[in-house]
């Protein structure tokens, strides 16, 4: 159960037009995040528009966004990034189920690129260790130019706070649609 509450956008209508915005951007519906967010509606208009832009406004490939952002919920065992992304938005961009879960474990796979192992291995330097290896960035520097590295580090940045906030505030997972 969530730490903090879940904002009823009922008991709430001073915040009906971010909340349309919320849910106009996310399928319609007004997600956990959100209604957790809502306690301090600044930053949940800011996290909202942060998010959108990282996902949405940079020049990586959505197959990639989604193997970065799938790899950082396994990472920091965010069952609620996972349900997310997983397998909608993530099937959406290209990746397949059994794509999705050698995320795991993707060192074992053989299903990722020499880019795609490159973008993963810097993922998980900059979670586990924060300080990345020469060689890690070296090989993620032969696949990107300058802009998609700032976008992949700042995409995998963001995720590391995401996951930390939804662990430590301890956020409900969404009902599974019928």
């Amino acid at each position: 159960m969530a730490r903090v509450p879940l904002i009823q956008e009922q008991d709430h209508p001073e915040f009906a037009d971010m909340i349309e915005k919320f849910r106009a951007g996310r399928r319609g519906r007004l997600i956990n995040i959100y209604r957790m967010l809502l306690n301090a509606p600044p930053l949940a208009e800011s996290w909202f528009n942060h998010s959108n832009t990282v996902r949405w406004k940079t020049t990586l490939a959505g197959r990639l966004r989604e193997i970065v952002i799938i790899r950082m919920g396994h990472l920091a065992n965010s069952q609620y990034v996972l349900r997310q992304h997983v397998p909608s938005l993530a099937l959406a961009d290209g990746l397949s189920l059994e794509e999705c879960d050698a995320l795991a474990d993707w060192r074992a796979s053989k299903l990722f690129s020499a880019s795609e192992r490159a973008v993963l291995a810097y993922a998980d330097s900059m979670t586990r260790e924060i300080a990345v290896p020469d060689a890690v960035f070296a090989e993620v520097k032969r696949h990107f130019n300058d802009r998609e590295i700032v976008e992949l580090t700042v995409l995998i940045g963001t995720y590391n706070m995401n996951a930390r906030v939804l662990q430590a505030l301890q956020l409900d997972l969404e009902p599974l649609a019928p």
